[in-house]
């Protein structure tokens, strides 16, 4: 894993620098968001809010855990999700982060200083 984790920061086109090393606080640990938006083959997909494209992806390091979420396809503000993982920022200082597994559970988070 943590070799895949390199490769994926080390690789072409993975830009970070769009809200790298945002730092957050969910349910009372650290949590770094970094956003890369990554190698997309067509400029006219459609949903580019925020500048962030299907193809775009969100690296989140969260109590001792990596997990890298690809860009939805939801209208409105970007979200990112594996099927299991879930996040959104409508409100960037109170970030939308849950973990779908039968039920839903919701992590509080604020953004730290």
């Amino acid at each position: 894993m943590a070799l895949g984790l390199l490769l994926l920061l080390t690789a072409p086109g993975a830009d970070a620098s769009s809200s790298a090393g945002q730092q957050f606080l969910c349910d009372g640990d650290p949590l770094e968001a970094l956003a890369f938006n990554g190698a997309v083959d067509a400029a006219d997909i459609p949903n580019s809010t925020a500048n962030t494209v299907p193809g775009a992806f969100l690296v989140l390091r969260w109590r001792n855990v990596t997990l890298q979420l690809p860009r939805t396809n939801n209208a409105g503000v970007p979200s990112y999700s594996d099927g299991r993982w879930w996040w959104q920022a409508s409100d960037p200082d109170h970030p939308d982060f849950a973990q779908l597994r039968g039920s839903v559970e919701r992590y509080s988070c604020e953004r730290q200083a």
